[in-house]
């Protein structure tokens, strides 16, 4: 019989490795803790914010929580998420109001499963024009089951009943 080198408990601590190792780490968790190049736009206890690495607009920022919530599905009518939402887009608004007040428009919302890039929550905020225009078919907002949900869909969404 041949002698193993690991132990029972051992193997589940290197199985746990190996998929830690397996799974890329959150990109937007790493831009949050500030283990990144990106320059912040906006920082505070809750949210930060930063420019869209692939623009699809004049102006395009992401803002995201600090904390990892993966995606829109992930929301529930709660005070404290629907404060989470109003709190990234009044970030972004004020962002687009500095940095593009002579936009043509602006539009605020996220991306649903499965049509988000990142499994972290983001924002998405542009001052348009979409640059190129056909840009714009990524960010269509087409009821319950369009890629994208404006940001006030969401908040209608997730507002919680002790407010309706």
């Amino acid at each position: 019989m041949r002698k193993s080198f690991f132990s029972v408990g051992d193997h589940r601590i290197l199985v746990a490795m190996a998929a830690n190792t397996l799974s890329p780490p959150c990109i937007f968790c790493q831009i949050a803790r500030g283990c990144t190049s990106a320059v912040l736009l906006h920082k505070d206890d809750k949210v930060v914010a930063f420019q869209d690495i692939n623009p699809s607009a004049f102006r395009h920022y992401l803002v995201i929580p600090i904390e990892h919530i993966p995606t829109v599905k992930d929301l529930r009518r709660t005070s404290e998420d629907f404060a989470l939402v109003s709190h990234m887009l009044n970030v972004g608004k004020n962002l687009l109001q500095r940095d593009a007040s002579n936009a043509n428009d602006y539009r605020f919302g996220f991306h649903q499963p499965p049509f988000n890039s990142v499994n972290h929550l983001h924002l998405h905020c542009f001052a348009l024009p979409f640059t190129p225009r056909w840009k714009a078919i990524k960010y269509l907002s087409l009821g319950k089951f369009g890629v994208f949900i404006e940001a006030g869909k969401l908040l209608e969404r997730i507002k919680p009943f002790s407010s309706l």
